[in-house]
């Protein structure tokens, strides 16, 4: 019996449909048929699986428009995801008033600050 060899190859995968993103690592064995064909495997925790490159299946929604890309990409979409979704700390807005405008370094303003060239007056 011949040698396998085997490569080590990861993936992310996006669906397209319902936007479920995940990441998944293979061990492609080339084996070589009684015939003299060359053929691949893919293998995923000792299981055979398809070919994540003919038609990849969401997980999730079972769709198959899915999109592939180099290994990272989930992750660093997610850690992306998650620093934009960070609130700011809450407190008032601190402008600096130029020099010569007024006695006070800084303003806080207020909503009705804002407003104010909004307002109508009555007449």
């Amino acid at each position: 019996m011949s040698e396998i060899a085997v490569v080590h190859e990861s993936y992310s995968f996006a669906c397209m449909r319902c936007g479920h993103g995940w990441e998944q690592s293979y061990e492609i064995e080339h084996h070589v048929d009684a015939d003299g064909r060359e053929f691949v495997q893919y293998v995923v925790h000792g299981q055979v699986v398809p070919s994540p490159l003919s038609r990849p299946t969401c997980s999730n929604c079972d769709n198959h428009v899915v999109r592939i890309m180099r290994p990272g990409r989930v992750a660093s979409a997610r850690d992306a995801a998650h620093r934009q979704h960070q609130a700011p700390p809450a407190g008032p807005v601190q402008v600096p008033v130029p020099a010569g405008e007024g006695q006070q370094k800084d303003h806080h303003w207020h909503l009705s600050d804002l407003l104010h060239p909004f307002q109508r007056k009555a007449s």
